[in-house]
C-alpha cells in the first residue's frame, strides 16, 4: 500500500524537521518545503495526501498558499494549520479560505499526528464508500464526496463546514446545543466550543439568502440551533390541509 505522502511548508529548519520526523514516525512519507512557492514547483500538479502549513512565511503567505491550493486541488484534501498566529481573526481567514483545522504553536507533535490521521481516515471512508445524497431546499449533499450542490453548481465548503452542516441536515427540528454539536462533530475532549458559531456563521453565508434571517440555521434562544427546511415544512402543510 501506497504510503500518504504529506506535505510540510515550514519556513523554521528545526520545526519543519521535528514535523517530519513524526509523520515518519507515523508510517507517513514527509514532504517538505521552506516555501509555498518551491512546494508548488515541486507538486506539478500531483497532489499530495494531506498538508501541514505555517502560515508565517517568506514570499508567498501560507493564507496565499492555501488560497492558491484550494483553487488547483481536490477539496477533500485535508489542509491543517500549524502556526504561532492565534488571533481569532487569522483562525477564522484560515478556515474560510478551506483550512480543515488550525493547531496553535507551540503543541504537541502527538496531538498533531492524530489530528492529521483522523483527516485521513475520514477522507479515506468517504472516498471509498458508495455516493449517497441528502436534499434540503435547492440544495444536495453528496455525502461521501463531502460535497454541497446548489443546483448543478458545487458550493465550497470545507470539511468542518461540511461535517456540521451534514450534522444539523440530519438532525432536522431538534434543538441541538453548541456542546451537542462540538462533541458530535470534532470528536475531541476538548477545544473550544465557541468554533461552532464560527461555523454556523460561514455556514449561514454560504447558503443563505439572507444570513442575518435565516431560513435553514435558526437560532433558538436558551438552546442552540436548529435546522429548518422551508420546503419541507411547506410540502407538510399542503398535506395537511388536503
Amino acid at each position: 500500500m501506497e504510503k500518504a505522502k504529506i506535505l510540510i511548508i515550514e519556513d523554521v529548519p528545526e520545526m519543519a524537521d521535528l514535523m517530519a520526523l513524526y509523520v515518519q514516525k507515523a508510517g507517513m512519507e514527509p514532504m517538505t518545503f521552506f516555501t509555498g512557492e518551491d512546494a508548488f514547483l515541486a507538486m506539478r500538479g500531483r497532489a499530495p495526501t494531506a498538508v501541514l502549513l505555517d502560515l508565517n512565511l517568506p514570499g508567498m503567505s501560507g493564507m496565499d498558499f492555501l488560497k492558491k491550493f484550494r483553487e488547483e486541488y481536490k477539496d477533500s484534501i485535508p489542509v491543517i494549520i500549524v502556526s504561532a498566529r492565534d488571533a481569532d481573526e487569522d483562525i477564522i481567514t484560515a478556515l474560510d479560505l478551506g483550512a480543515d483545522e488550525f493547531v496553535t504553536k507551540p503543541f504537541s507533535p502527538r496531538v498533531l499526528i492524530a489530528r492529521l490521521e483522523a483527516n485521513l481516515r475520514r477522507m479515506t471512508k468517504t472516498e471509498a464508500a458508495a455516493e449517497e445524497s441528502t436534499s434540503f431546499g435547492e440544495y444536495t449533499i453528496l455525502e461521501n464526496s463531502c460535497v454541497l450542490k446548489r443546483g448543478a453548481a458545487k458550493v465550497r465548503l470545507s470539511a468542518r463546514e461540511f461535517d456540521v452542516l451534514d450534522y444539523l441536515v440530519h438532525h432536522e427540528g431538534e434543538n441541538l446545543s453548541p456542546d451537542k454539536i462540538f462533541n458530535a462533530v470534532w470528536k475531541v475532549p476538548f477545544g473550544d466550543v465557541t468554533a461552532v458559531a464560527v461555523y454556523i456563521q460561514r455556514l449561514r453565508k454560504k447558503i443563505e439568502r439572507d444570513p442575518q434571517n435565516p431560513e435553514y440555521i435558526k437560532t433558538i434562544f436558551k438552546f442552540g440551533y436548529r435546522f429548518e427546511d422551508p420546503s419541507k415544512n411547506a410540502a407538510r402543510a399542503a398535506a395537511n390541509d388536503k
